[in-house]
């Protein structure tokens, strides 16, 4: 199972990437389980500076933007 981490305080850039995240995951047709981390103490542990920031398996993979479906699949892959 992935764990999917979107990484935000919840403005509507960090929705977009949580639904993107979830489409990609579910074109895949794989397990996973979505977190959304909002503290700020918590983002800044995990070494992001601006959000969004999407992390699988608690690794950032992208932060500053949101990423499409398909780049998500990519990283999933």
């Amino acid at each position: 199972m992935k764990r999917l981490q979107i990484l935000g305080t919840g403005c509507p850039k960090c929705k977009k990437l949580v639904e993107n995240a979830e489409a990609a995951a579910k074109d895949l047709g794989i397990e996973y389980e979505l977190e959304k981390v909002t503290q700020i103490n918590d983002i800044m542990k995990m070494g992001v500076m601006i959000t969004p920031a999407l992390a699988i398996d608690g690794t950032v993979k992208v932060a500053g933007k949101v990423v499409s479906p398909e780049d998500i699949k990519a990283m999933l892959s």
